[in-house]
């Protein structure tokens, strides 16, 4: 069994390891193959040697994927910049990973509403005869 406060200290330590690497990616690195790179969370393991950071990437799977491969590049300032900004003894293993869900969750929104759309206009249809 977990104690809860090990459980909250991780939840508060990925929140600030999410915030410390957005600013990094946004501001200080300097790779032209990142594009608009959003981090949306960083789930820590369960004994803090590793995190997966879940970033969400404007543009093609072709531009994803040369934003994946600049930060998997940058790997090793992030982890020494955050170990030294949050005072870290050991950083966690970064390892990133490709986050569409906002994108699939718009897209099930558009076709959701497409459906509502067309079920209105067959009623009205039906109604009007």
């Amino acid at each position: 069994m977990q104690k809860r406060g090990a459980q909250h200290h991780r939840g508060r330590l990925g929140e600030a390891l999410r915030e410390e690497i957005e600013t990094l990616v946004e501001g200080e690195l300097s790779d032209p193959r990142i594009g608009l790179v959003n981090v949306t969370s960083v789930q820590l393991a369960e004994d803090g040697r590793s995190a997966h950071v879940l970033v969400d990437i404007e543009g093609d799977d072709a531009e994803a994927d040369r934003s994946l491969q600049a930060l998997d590049s940058a790997k090793g300032f992030i982890r020494r910049e955050v170990a030294s900004r949050l005072r870290l003894r050991r950083a966690p293993e970064l390892f990133f990973r490709l986050d569409r869900a906002e994108r699939e969750k718009a897209r099930v929104e558009e076709l959701l509403e497409r459906a509502r759309k067309r079920t209105k206009s067959r009623g009205e249809g039906e109604s009007k005869s």
